[in-house]
């Protein structure tokens, strides 16, 4: 594409909004007044993510977050990964630059399959997922077996989108960042002449510049959004997305020698910086549908649908191993700093998920007892294709003196592209809120999934098929009309890992597993502060790359010794949460996210392993934001932000801790008007000490180590017409 039409429909889009207002800035003189901004809120009142419909937060018996698109204006959010901090429970999990925002919550990594959802429905997380189309990310916290069915038992993302508005709305925003970042926005909505349809209107675009030198790339997204309200009772709506984005990835650290944390490296070196190095290409496109219609007074049903094209090229200048000192270590690199470099290409991978549900719901009563009634009915597929990808050794580098290496020759590509993986999986489900008494709710549910899965390991296909029950019970008390407190029992289930590469099983699958929770918590607010305490317990099987077993494998003709990837014993996560948010004074606003995690891992039979950390989970996290709006200037306002993360373990074997770190933050805002336009300035700088750190601490790939960002700073504008 050239570049003078790389951004042209973010251009028109811009000029479009503007448009709307230039003839009523002509009338008069322009005059700047000051505008003081709405207070955000950091928890919003109700959630799509604990059931079967919106509820408000604090009646529902789950640990749940809502971060609202007011709150992503106001803290300059782009992406998840920006989102999520604010949340002691959601940790990074191979979350490398460039690449997928991969995330875990209370200790277990989710799954890029199903654990990511838009509107409910399951997309890949394999490519940051754009939120300009958004209108905020519910984090559900614990088990989502009953509305999710496959999902890893530490939660899911659910990205809500953005609805026609009945108001007209014109919205820019541009931004800068240190490295040269350039970023673009538009958000268009309103009613057409016959308001019985609305539109929503999304546009971005991006020129990337990293924080790492050299991982630079490009995005474009667009979106629409509609709706039809055919008649008082009923309401289809339509919304569909596309994203290209493109940028070089940033692969992270090994131990020195498999057993040393590397020491005096840089957070802003690339490792795939090689003359030949390529950006990973992805495109993906969405489409959602959705029908409502009410039946009588109190009931409704609902159908909806979702389908998604996920398109990747993939490629990296890979850091693995040390061939360059004794028998080498692998994973690890060497003494000197010395590491291997793989060419790793994989072009052409496709994911293709579509999923569709059903629902009846409804409000009536048996006696004294008041039902809130949910049955319904889901089917979901997805279809994965690839082909043997390219990883080859071509030299070396180092991580304190970086060195060129030559490049895979041509004749080295992908392997024919074709369909290797498909997951079926269909559903019963009900769910029925009983209340008991004006103070006492029991919320009850049942799902019935049957899942099949087919795998290609050659030169065959072989398919599975599995079904399961997830029963899900929870009491709710209300203490008063302020405060509940509850107590729940659930049941998840989640597929089998897959052997990640250079394991002994590479690309096996383990079987489906199940797993359960118990949790009691409490929720409500006190002088405009909201409150919420959990504690919990979860249990499942545990998967590992066996550090103590090796198998021969034939690789090139050569038999090779390599560690397998194996599911023994089981891991337990025992952990409490407390959140806090709201108005402290006049002008004050604060907010607080903690998690102690204990975790441990038992029944494997090896003494090395057993009794020990579950990889890549600190035992304690927070988060903590002020804001202060400056009484001496209205339309001003200070924040700031101090996370801090425990100590990490490295491995199984809890061999190697990675240590805490500390990072604080500051933003300011100012808000003022010229003639119709109001206009939001908004300035940022993160890690303010530049503190190095390990954010990221993953056994995934044999093992990496991702360092957090230096100090960074960006500047905005928000333009609303």
């Amino acid at each position: 594409m050239k570049p003078e039409l790389k951004y042209s429909l973010l251009a028109c889009a811009i000029a479009q909004a503007f448009a709307f207002n230039a003839h009523a800035q002509e009338q008069g003189q322009t005059i700047a007044e000051v505008v003081v901004t709405g207070a955000r809120a950091p928890n919003l009142e109700r959630a799509a993510v604990g059931g079967f419909a919106d509820t408000a937060i604090v009646d529902t018996p789950a640990s749940i977050t809502a971060i609202g698109r007011t709150q992503m204006q106001d803290l300059s959010i782009r992406s998840a990964t920006e989102a999520v901090r604010y949340d002691a429970s959601v940790s990074d999990a191979y979350n490398a630059v460039g690449y997928a925002e991969q995330f875990s919550i209370r200790g277990f990594a989710l799954d890029n399959n199903y654990s990511y959802r838009k509107d409910g429905f399951a997309i890949p997380g394999d490519t940051q997922i754009p939120l300009e189309n958004k209108e905020r990310i519910e984090v559900l916290k614990g088990l989502a077996g009953l509305t999710a069915g496959v999902a890893t038992p530490g939660g899911i993302v659910n990205y809500v989108t953005k609805r026609p508005t009945n108001t007209p709305l014109r919205s820019a925003t541009v931004e800068v960042r240190e490295r040269g970042t350039l970023y673009g926005t538009v958000d268009l909505g309103g009613r057409f002449e016959d308001r019985r349809f609305g539109y929503r209107i999304n546009a971005a675009g991006a020129s990337l510049h990293s924080y790492v030198r050299g991982a630079n790339g490009e995005r474009q997204f667009v979106s629409g959004a509609f709706d039809w309200q055919i008649s008082p009772d009923a309401k289809l709506e339509l919304d569909l997305d596309y994203q290209h984005k493109a940028q070089l990835t940033a692969p992270g650290y090994q131990l020195i020698r498999g057993e040393v944390l590397p020491s005096g490296v840089s957070n802003k070196l690339l490792m795939n910086d090689q003359p030949w190095a390529r950006p990973v290409d992805t495109r993906d496109t969405n489409l959602g549908l959705r029908f409502e219609y009410r039946l009588a007074d109190g009931w409704k049903a609902t159908i909806a649908g979702n389908k998604h094209w996920f398109k990747r090229d993939d490629y990296t200048a890979f850091p693995y191993g040390c061939s360059n000192e004794g028998d080498g270590y692998y994973p690890g690199y060497c003494s000197n700093g010395d590491y291997d470099v793989y060419d790793y290409q994989s072009v052409g991978e496709r994911k293709t998920p579509w999923g569709v549900q059903a629902m009846l719901q409804g409000r009536f009563a048996t006696g004294a007892l008041r039902h809130q009634l949910t049955v319904g009915a889901s089917w979901a597929e997805r279809h994965d294709s690839f082909g043997d990808y390219v990883y080859d050794y071509v030299g070396y580098s180092n991580i304190w003196h970086p060195l060129d290496t030559p490049h895979v020759g041509p004749d080295r590509v992908t392997g024919p592209v074709f369909e290797r993986r498909s997951d079926q999986e269909s559903a019963l489900f009900a769910q029925d809120i009983v209340g008991i008494t004006s103070q006492l709710t029991l919320h009850g549910g049942l799902r019935y999934v049957e899942t099949r899965r087919r795998d290609y390991i050659a030169p065959n296909y072989v398919d599975s098929k599995d079904s399961f029950l997830l029963p899900s019970v929870a009491l709710v008390y209300g203490l008063n009309r302020d405060w509940n407190v509850y107590g729940s029992v659930s049941h998840g289930l989640q597929h089998g890992g897959i052997a990640p590469m250079e394991t002994a099983n590479e690309n096996q699958v383990m079987e489906p597993g199940r797993s359960k929770q118990f949790e009691i918590g409490a929720k409500g607010s006190v002088a405009g502060l909201n409150l919420s305490a959990s504690l919990f317990q979860i249990r499942q099987g545990l998967e590992y790359t066996d550090p103590n077993r090796t198998l021969p494998v034939v690789v090139d003709g050569e038999t090779v010794q390599r560690h397998p990837y194996v599911r023994g014993g089981r891991e337990t996560h025992r952990g409490l949460e407390l959140a806090a948010d709201g108005k402290l004074g006049a002008g004050l606003q604060a907010g607080v996210s903690l998690m102690a995690l204990n975790t441990r891992q038992d029944g494997t039979g090896d003494a090395s392993i057993d009794g020990k950390r579950v990889t890549d989970v600190p035992n304690f996290k927070s988060t903590t934001w002020i804001e202060y709006a400056v009484p001496q200037l209205p339309g001003l306002k200070l924040d700031a932000n101090w996370q801090y993360s425990g100590r990490k373990a490295f491995d199984v074997e809890n061999r190697v801790l990675v240590p805490d770190y500390h990072v604080f933050g500051l933003g300011a805002a100012y808000g003022l008007k010229m003639g119709a336009t109001k206009i939001t300035l908004r300035a940022r700088v993160d890690n303010l000490f530049d503190k190095f750190y390990w954010r990221d601490v993953t056994p995934a790939l044999g093992g990496y180590l991702l360092p957090g960002a230096p100090r960074t700073f960006r500047l905005s504008g928000q333009f609303d017409f």
